[in-house]
């Protein structure tokens, strides 16, 4: 028996700059995306300690509460020289202060608590989970990994989050500097949405347009 197509999925997110990414990288799937916002869907709970925990919950809530599949996301950057940290807690690393943008706070912080480290290496995770029910018995998971390090001065405009202090050496640019079309080839993100296509492709969930081929490299 053949599992059904997915014609609409919800996506369990409110970053509007996750939501901007997602649109973009899943345009050759031919699914219409709605934010859970448009549904009245409430944030889930993370309190888990992994990436695959925390974004699990969040499609499971909003499957449930839209009664649609749904792919939720959990990212971040994890730094070895501090343990791994901020790892899940990358969106709220730095205590909230009024009229200061979190992304500041957070990139702020990182900065600081690397000034005592030589080894300024850092990753970018991102763990995507599609669940086509709420009791899915067996979610589509998919992660990619972006390397980097961390440099003390921002720099470029695009992006958000830790772009700005995220230094690739290949491309001799912030991810910040990188044109949003060519981040969306090599990100974290783009690499885990890339296995993602192929694993919903090869159940028959969705069918690629002929004229679009997901990014493979």
């Amino acid at each position: 028996m053949t599992e059904p197509s997915i014609k609409t999925l919800v996506m369990a997110s409110g970053n509007a700059g996750k939501l901007r990414e997602f649109d973009r990288l899943l345009q050759p799937l031919g699914v219409e995306v709605r934010s859970q916002a448009s549904f009245g869907v409430s944030a889930a709970d993370e309190p888990f300690d992994t990436f695959v925990e925390n974004a699990l919950a969040k499609a499971r809530h909003a499957s449930e509460q839209t009664g649609l599949p749904a792919l939720a996301d959990d990212s971040g950057i994890c730094v070895p020289a501090l343990g791994g940290l901020p790892g899940v807690r990358s969106a709220r690393y730095a205590q909230p202060q009024a009229d200061v943008p979190q992304d500041a706070l957070n990139n702020a912080k990182l900065v600081q608590a690397l000034k005592a480290h030589q080894d300024k290496r850092a990753y970018y995770v991102a763990v995507l989970v599609l669940v086509l029910q709420p009791q899915d018995p067996l979610p589509i998971i998919a992660q990619g990994l972006w390397h980097g390090e961390v440099i003390a001065s921002p720099r470029g405009s695009h992006g958000f989050g830790y772009d700005p202090h995220f230094w690739l050496a290949e491309h001799q640019a912030t991810a910040a500097e990188l044109d949003p079309a060519h981040k969306n080839q090599v990100s974290h993100r783009a690499q885990a949405m890339q296995m993602l296509v192929r694993q919903i492709t090869e159940r028959g969930l969705v069918q690629i347009q002929s004229h679009v081929q997901p990014n493979t490299q």
